[in-house]
């Protein structure tokens, strides 16, 4: 089961990533990890399969609660030109596969994941459930290089 308490990021999609930043830094008073851009970022939905996007993206350094921006390639899931603002909470999971099934057998739905279901959605997995709002399940096994990388470090990937 889904633990809610382990919630630990509120994602919102932005169309200018540095305008952002700038915006919401200084009035909420948090600081930016250092703006992770990836130009191939593999991503999954049901509607395009496997493909590779462009995606900006940062997160506040402190919290627990940290808030996530994103500035994703058009007509992405991250895209936030024509819709921005909060998209998803984000919460760490132990197996996103099995945490993905079981919100599927629940009525939910996948909008989009790291990896295809015959690959077991990968590193994070956003289900939506019939009332609507998305919840990101992100593997708890990277939550250590996101400590690091909110700490000064760098992000690395699951490779590193």
């Amino acid at each position: 089961m889904i633990d809610y308490q382990r919630l630990f990021h509120t994602g919102i999609r932005v169309p200018d990533l540095d305008a952002a930043m700038a915006e919401m830094g200084e009035t909420l008073g948090v600081s930016w990890a250092s703006v992770q851009h990836n130009a191939a970022q593999q991503v999954w939905t049901p509607q395009q399969g496997l493909q590779s996007v462009e995606l900006t993206f940062t997160y506040s350094r402190e919290g627990p609660q940290h808030l996530e921006l994103l500035q994703g390639q058009s007509g992405t899931i991250w895209d936030g030109s024509d819709d921005p603002g909060v998209h998803h909470v984000g919460v760490w999971v132990d197996d996103v596969a099995a945490e993905t099934e079981r919100c599927l057998h629940a009525g939910w739905k996948v909008a989009a994941a790291a990896a295809p279901p015959d690959d077991g959605y990968g590193v994070f997995a956003y289900v939506v459930p019939p009332s609507g709002p998305i919840v990101e399940l992100v593997w708890s096994a990277i939550e250590q290089r996101f400590e690091s990388w909110w700490s000064g470090g760098r992000l690395g990937s699951e490779r590193d």
